[in-house]
């Protein structure tokens, strides 16, 4: 009995890592790849203060995916509910006494390290959807009653991540939720009345927001009208972008990130860094790898034979993708800047750690694809 035990967790081990997904571990190094690169020449050609930091958390990072891919999904659909409540918690300590830094209350000082509990209620929201939708008939999601908790499961930490304030992480938040009531199969007047209700909302957005909140906006309109000011970082951004042309200035040849004309190169705008120094080429190069990890995602969730796993892997997917669109069009001028960081690359270390959690859930998703879930 002993012997045939062993064999069956033996054959369990091995089928866990046949159907571990590979592919995607390796996209995701290629992508943190990148970002190594960048942040040394963000540095001028050195590891410190930036890529030597960002190798040891990755490291740490991809530790931590491949032990979260290897549980049984059946232990993240149970914790979905709790990870949701201690997420919750942890906002509400960070409004308490969270440790400010930059004019924005966002962060747990551990000592040790700096933890931004947002970061990781993007990934709780998702779950908690996920588990909240998995068994949804079709009628559940036709009654109002049904999808009001749903709502109230994104309002809640929205409306905590916006006292901090952070609106770029509160917008993520939403436009995670919205994917997940659209995966879910919510009727399409609950989308328009949502956008109409957001469209009558505006003036009073307007007026609640802070004033460098409502100076994004202005710049984002018109950059040129101030551009040594609040205009700067986009302004820079852009001569960045043209200057690198079709095959870039070389590594470690950026003249705007070298002189340092380029702000927050190693966070929000390190886009603009690769791009100027590799290129339209190697900016093409860079989004295709995103959109090869994007497909791997769906293509995760499309084997799942069972709805949590199914709207997990496609919701954290889109997550992922969001911050991709978001950074990316940021960067190029196409959206206001809201701080939101490229994955995988610009330098962070909760964005480091939350998005390659997300990154362990789906792959979890993908080793456990056949197990069967049921109403809990």
């Amino acid at each position: 009995m002993a012997d045939r035990l062993h064999l069956s967790t033996d054959h369990n081990i091995l089928y866990k890592f046949q159907n571990f997904g590979w592919g995607l571990v390796l996209l995701i190094c290629a992508m943190a790849c990148v970002g190594f690169t960048s942040l040394y020449s963000a540095a001028g050609g050195n590891f410190d203060p930036w890529a030597s930091k960002q190798i040891i958390r990755f490291l740490i990072g991809i530790g931590g995916m491949i032990v979260v891919s290897l549980i049984d999904i059946k232990w993240w659909f149970r914790l979905s509910f709790p990870i949701y409540v201690i997420g919750f918690i942890l906002l509400i300590i960070v409004e308490m006494m969270g440790h400010i830094g930059m004019g924005a209350q966002r962060w747990i000082n551990l000592g040790f390290i700096q933890i931004q509990p947002s970061e990781f209620m993007k990934i709780a929201v998702v779950m908690v959807l996920a588990k909240y939708f998995h068994a949804a008939s079709k009628e559940d999601m036709k009654s109002i009653r049904f999808l009001i908790p749903g709502v109230l499961l994104v309002l809640f930490p929205v409306a905590l991540v916006m006292l901090q304030p952070d609106l770029g992480t509160s917008l993520m938040i939403v436009m995670a939720g919205v994917a997940m009531f659209f995966l879910a199969g919510a009727p399409l007047w609950m989308f328009l009345v949502g956008g109409g209700l957001v469209i009558a909302s505006l003036p009073v957005a307007w007026l609640l927001m802070h004033n460098y909140q409502k100076q994004r906006v202005l710049t984002f309109l018109n950059p040129e009208s101030d551009p040594l000011g609040a205009g700067y970082h986009i302004t820079q951004s852009k001569i960045a972008l043209g200057s690198g042309g079709i095959q870039g200035k070389g590594f470690l040849e950026g003249t705007q990130s070298r002189l340092n004309f380029l702000p927050e190169k190693q966070t929000d705008f390190i886009f603009t860094l690769w791009a100027e120094e590799w290129g339209f080429l190697g900016g093409v190069c860079l989004l295709l790898l995103c959109g090869l990890i994007f497909a791997y995602g769906i293509s995760v969730a499309l084997q799942c034979r069972h709805a949590y796993g199914k709207l997990l892997a496609t919701g954290l997917i889109i997550n992922f993708s969001l911050y991709v669109f978001i950074n990316i069009g940021m960067v190029m001028g196409l959206m206001p800047v809201v701080g939101a960081p490229l994955p995988l690359v610009s330098y962070g270390g909760t964005s480091m750690l939350a998005v390659l959690v997300g990154f362990g859930l789906i792959l979890s998703c993908n080793v456990h694809k056949d197990t069967k879930l049921l109403r809990i």
